[in-house]
């Protein structure tokens, strides 16, 4: 038997494997969208490639392929169990109008079994069965080239619906099918959710996704609450793991239905953590290089195993490392926003550690564990590997504080030896991080009455809270990219005005440091040591109005990244960006053409950024803007808010 892939060799293989198909490899986005209002965070491969899949024209071509960094806030709450994880790497390739379902899944099939040795009959696919109601077909196509792929390695695939497999007796541990049928709820993807829950604007389309299988051990556990059901591959019983998900996005809903995008694209997605762990089939993706060296590093600092706690050293360990991965591209500890979910993260963190002798301060202590796994391909992570220690030291003093203005509040409570309720726990657990463990330990030690069923009524005012929680962050990043109005586009373009406008009256020391936009106002954070006086900031204002004034028109060029740079255009986290750049110029009117022969110190440019769009073409479109509100984002780091009067 050969030997296991490591993680970079598997990333590695999957881009050489694609640029050798005719894709070009792109370096992974910032876990923050810059200027997408939509989001929070980068949680798939997909959404820096939303306007090429809507029609625009990627510079680098039709065929695209790169190993993104993702955060999915969601999945906090799931983390503990062997496979979900808050940060990942997704592997993705994309086709823009070019190849389809047939290449693609032939493609995905042979990188699996013979590039990566995956064994083919452990591998097994799900897909679309059609939606009624908005008259979308079953993919029959689908199910017909995985078959003939199954059919090349030996193995006939049987179909099953879900019908067929929910009249299973108990106790069936076989899965009878290699094929199985799902409806939109499980082989349907858009960032939305299901066609019913797509906005005016959103594209998705069917999908297929690819399991591995474990084995029927992993379900069998005379423990395990699947034991005597019936198996199937999205039962979440540990023994199938979904490792890959073609996306045949081809559709974009309406106001009534759906109709075709203007091309045929794929989009392809697969977690790089949960493909190496099937290299090794372990069904446990923290038994792998990719957490381990954490694990270790936690065992040496607790005297404790990984064996005997596994669940809160999962959840320290992906915290952790989530945490140093936010913090690293600029997200800081806040009350809200993207700050609140690191803040999230690391007490959600230092409450598991707790239960650890000689645990203070212990989160710090992993940061050099997280670099080291990550060295290869983020070697920058180095460079500001002091900073996220202090950062998560600050943090786990504040935390500290709050505990124990937590535990004064309970001692109130045992004082008045009042009943211990569950909206009285949660309000504990939210304002002073208390978790329900140790309110039940400190309530039965000083013999507070506990509520009956209080476990439930804790988890039902949790989850009352966080749907109201997401209610408010759906209100405050609502649109989607159908809101891509002119109002969101003209904000963005103003951006690029405002920190023109900043480098003139505060120096050229000015750096943007991140951007939010929604259709009501844009923000915008820049590196400067001190506040801004009023007259600064009347300065900076008057200064855009000017130039949104003088109607300058706006225009795109795509250069090398290389050339761009010499020419004097500003990059917003450059490293980032592909060879290829699509540069933004906003300068006076001139009959002179622009190239790259007359940028560098042409006295008619105002502006000259790298950015991804989209821009409207000329200042006048982006109407007066006021300058409402200026503060510290962090040590050197300044904000402003800005909104059209």
């Amino acid at each position: 038997m050969s030997t296991p892939l490591s993680a970079n060799q598997v990333r590695q293989l999957f881009l050489e494997y694609f640029v050798k198909q005719g894709h070009v490899v792109v370096p992974s986005a910032l876990l923050v969208p810059e200027n997408d209002p939509t989001t929070l965070f980068t949680s798939s491969g997909m959404q820096p490639m939303i306007p090429y899949l809507l029609g625009e024209t990627h510079p680098l071509g039709s065929r695209i392929c790169n190993s993104q960094k993702c955060f999915r806030a969601q999945d906090i709450e799931e983390v503990g169990d062997n496979r979900h994880t808050t940060f990942f790497e997704m592997l993705g390739n994309w086709s823009f109008g070019d190849y389809f379902k047939e290449e693609q899944l032939a493609w995905i099939f042979d990188f699996l079994v013979n590039w990566i040795g995956l064994r083919p009959d452990r591998l097994f696919v799900t897909v679309f069965a059609g939606d009624k109601t908005h008259n979308l077909p079953a993919d029959q196509e689908a199910v017909v080239l995985w078959q003939k792929l199954f059919a090349s390695q030996g193995i006939k695939a049987e179909v099953f619906t879900w019908d067929q497999i929910a009249n299973q007796p108990a106790g069936n541990n076989s899965f009878p099918a290699r094929i199985m049928l799902y409806s939109a709820e499980k082989n349907w993807w858009s960032r939305s959710g299901t066609p019913n829950q797509m906005p005016v604007g959103e594209p998705g389309g069917p999908d297929s996704e690819i399991f591995y299988d474990f084995g029927a051990e992993c379900r069998l556990h005379e423990k395990s609450v699947f034991a005597n059901q019936p198996c199937h591959l999205n039962c979440d019983c540990g023994r199938y793991l979904e490792i890959g998900n073609s996306v045949f996005m081809h559709l974009q809903r309406t106001v009534d239905n759906f109709v075709d995008l203007p091309k045929r694209n794929i989009d392809f997605g697969g977690g790089l953590e949960r493909i190496l762990a099937a290299t090794f089939h372990q069904p446990d993706v923290f038994q792998t290089e990719l957490f381990l060296p954490i694990l270790h590093q936690l065992e040496s600092l607790t005297q404790t195993t990984y064996k005997q706690y596994p669940r809160p050293y999962r959840i320290i360990a992906d915290h952790i490392k989530a945490s140093v991965m936010l913090i690293a591209d600029g997200v800081l500890p806040d009350r809200k926003d993207q700050g609140y979910l690191v803040r999230r993260l690391l007490r959600r963190a230092m409450r598991q550690a707790r239960s650890f002798s000689g645990a203070e301060n212990l989160l710090p202590k992993l940061v050099d564990s997280v670099v080291k796994i990550y060295h290869q391909p983020y070697p920058e992570l180095s460079s500001v590997q002091t900073k996220i220690e202090e950062v998560i030291a600050q943090e786990s003093m504040k935390f500290e504080r709050t505990l124990n203005a937590g535990l004064r509040e309970f001692n109130k409570l045992v004082t008045r030896q009042q009943v211990l309720t569950g909206e009285l726990a949660y309000h504990l657990y939210e304002t002073y991080g208390f978790p329900l463990e140790i309110l039940l330990d400190e309530a039965r030690a000083n013999q507070v009455p506990l509520a009956d069923n209080l476990d439930d009524l804790f988890s039902q005012t949790k989850q009352l809270h966080l749907k109201q929680s997401q209610a408010g962050l759906d209100q405050k990043f609502k649109g989607g990219l159908a809101d891509h109005s002119a109002r969101t586009t003209a904000y963005h373009t103003a951006t690029h005005l405002i920190h023109q406008a900043l480098r003139r009256v505060l120096g050229e020391h000015v750096a943007q440091k991140g951007s939010n936009i929604t259709p009501e106002r844009l923000r915008f954070d820049f590196s400067h040591p001190q506040p801004l006086t009023t007259q600064q900031l009347a300065q900076v204002e008057q200064q855009v109005n000017d130039w949104i004034e003088q109607s300058l028109p706006v225009t795109k060029i795509t250069l090398e990244k290389a050339e761009a740079l010499k020419s004097g255009a500003l990059a917003f986290f450059a490293e980032r960006y592909p060879n290829q750049v699509d540069v933004y110029v906003i300068r006076r009117p001139s009959d002179q053409q622009l190239s790259i022969a007359n940028l560098a110190n042409n006295p008619d440019i105002i502006s000259m950024e790298v950015c991804g769009g989209p821009h409207v073409t000329n200042t006048k479109e982006i109407g007066k803007l006021s300058l409402f509100k200026e503060k510290s984002v962090s040590a050197g780091v300044r904000r402003v808010y800005a909104k059209v009067v």
